[in-house]
């Protein structure tokens, strides 16, 4: 594996965990009052677009955070619509 794919997968795994706490808080205390639903619906936008970039260019790490992080995007999105 080359030296650029690597920083590659540590900063992808890096930012894409950076949403795991929200996503912990949320759904532990059941409160997304103070969250943007704009805000992750244009986000989700743009990580499906990356994804389809890191497909189209065959990049582990752009596919693998982008497919994560939007899971983890979704989810929150969910909690929002349940939770409002």
């Amino acid at each position: 594996m080359e030296t650029l794919e690597i920083i590659g997968l540590v900063a992808a795994t890096l930012t894409t965990s950076s949403f795991v706490p929200q996503v912990y808080k949320t759904w532990k205390h059941k409160s997304t009052r103070d969250i943007s639903l704009t805000m992750y619906l244009v986000f989700i936008v743009g990580t499906v677009l990356w994804l389809y970039y890191g497909i189209q260019h065959d990049s582990l790490a752009i596919i693998l955070a982008n497919a994560i992080t939007g899971l983890l995007v979704l989810f929150v999105i969910i909690l929002k619509l349940k939770y409002p």
